[in-house]
């Protein structure tokens, strides 16, 4: 394979906050952290990894690449999460939806789906 999946950058004002929810919804740990950026995995040489930057404009519409997750159990991973510090966010999906929005604490939209065996489920 000539290229693979490294990590997602997320632009972040308080690197070190959203960097630790990611780290407690993942069950990952910071692997490298500074003033400019932190970097979290679920170890060192477990790819993909999550990097956070530093930016000086807040988000303003609805990301264009979000991350989706796979629980093994939908509700109760929901309420797990938004313990964490995510609200629930409406962008538009119906009512009868399998999956759940929420947005982590600087407003980043994400998805906890139904339980998954395979990428084509």
């Amino acid at each position: 394979m000539a290229v693979r999946l490294y990590q997602l950058a997320v632009d972040a004002h308080d690197l070190p906050s959203l960097a630790r929810f990611w780290c407690a919804v993942l069950d990952w740990q910071v692997l490298f952290e500074d003033e400019d950026e932190v970097v979290i995995g679920a170890d060192a040489s477990a790819l993909p990894g999550m990097c956070f930057l530093p930016v000086p404009e807040g988000k303003t519409v609805k990301n264009r690449l979000h991350i989706d997750l796979a629980p093994d159990d939908l509700s109760t991973e929901v309420e797990r999460i938004i313990a964490l510090g995510a609200r629930r966010v409406d962008v538009g999906q119906s009512t009868d939806v399998t999956w759940v929005v929420l947005a982590d604490p600087e407003g980043n939209e994400f998805c906890v789906l139904r339980p998954k065996t395979s990428l084509v489920d």
